[in-house]
């Protein structure tokens, strides 16, 4: 079963990733990294406070779950939703009332995604409760009861984080004959159309990515760094007929020389690096 719950979430994972990527215009990426069976007090002990803990209800599946979300990845979602680049917030601290009625709307969402990666599975249905910032008050089940565990691990631009479902077994034990392989690999599972890809491309293409100019590297003492005044001049390893790096989220993806265009500083592209370059942080 829990082979399944990875099957499962991996299609809401990749479903997610473009919700929020058209969303928000910009580069997300949420995938799936472990699903594991654990107590619900281990569950709630691992969530960090003050956290952003939804809860989930089913009618369906005849009781409650939650989805947990890192504050990271909350602060970035509703930066970029209200014009900022998608950062986050240094000091960990509680939603306002207004982000909380952000964030409501896309958990929302983010359910309604989750019950179409189920939807080959059972039609299920599911409710946003509630958000609460500390875990250990939310009793849904005894301490001691096992739960199924799908954690994921998010990043929105240069922000990460991770998202925990937690979804108790007792909710699971009516469809447990139903999570296996031959209903995952169903020939009536729907598949994304051309008119899909089309559309969120046309939404992508008009995403802002940040593009580095690299000109080069030198190496200096302790010494000659303390002692750099205004007007001195470092040298560069890199020659005048090399061409340099241009970055593109922290990737090499192109080479190229630099130049002026209308009093403004450019580059002009000489290669396209095919392969995955060096990544820089």
């Amino acid at each position: 079963q829990l082979r399944t719950l990875h099957m499962i979430h991996e299609n809401f994972a990749r479903l997610l990733t473009t919700y929020l990527s058209a969303h928000l215009r910009t580069l997300v990426q949420i995938d799936v990294l472990y699903v594991e069976q654990m107590s619900y007090n281990e569950f709630v002990n691992s969530v960090p406070n003050p956290s952003v803990v939804g809860i989930i209800d089913s009618e369906t599946l005849k009781g409650s779950g939650i989805l947990e979300i890192n504050p990271n990845i909350v602060f970035a979602i509703i930066d970029r939703i209200l014009g900022g680049e998608g950062g986050f917030e240094e000091q960990v601290r509680t939603l306002t009332d207004i982000e909380t009625t952000i964030i409501e709307r896309i958990i929302g969402d983010m359910l309604k995604i989750l019950q179409d990666a189920w939807e080959n599975v059972i039609d299920i249905d599911m409710t946003l409760v509630d958000i609460e910032s500390n875990a250990q008050f939310i009793q849904l089940i005894a301490p001691n009861e096992t739960t199924a565990l799908i954690t994921f691990d998010g990043k929105i631009g240069k922000t990460s984080g991770l998202l925990n479902l937690c979804i108790p077994h007792i909710l699971l034990e009516p469809i447990i004959d139903k999570l296996s392989a031959r209903f995952w690999f169903s020939d009536t599972r729907e598949k994304p159309s051309k008119q899909d890809y089309e559309q969120i491309y046309k939404i992508m293409r008009n995403s802002k990515v940040p593009v580095t100019i690299r000109l080069g590297e030198s190496q200096i003492t302790i010494r000659e760094l303390l002692e750099i005044q205004e007007g001195d001049v470092i040298k560069l390893e890199k020659r005048t007929d090399e061409l340099i790096d241009v970055l593109v989220e922290n990737k090499i993806k192109f080479k190229g020389r630099p130049g002026v265009i209308k009093n403004k500083i450019a580059v002009e592209i000489f290669e396209v690096v095919e392969k995955v370059g060096e990544i820089y942080e």
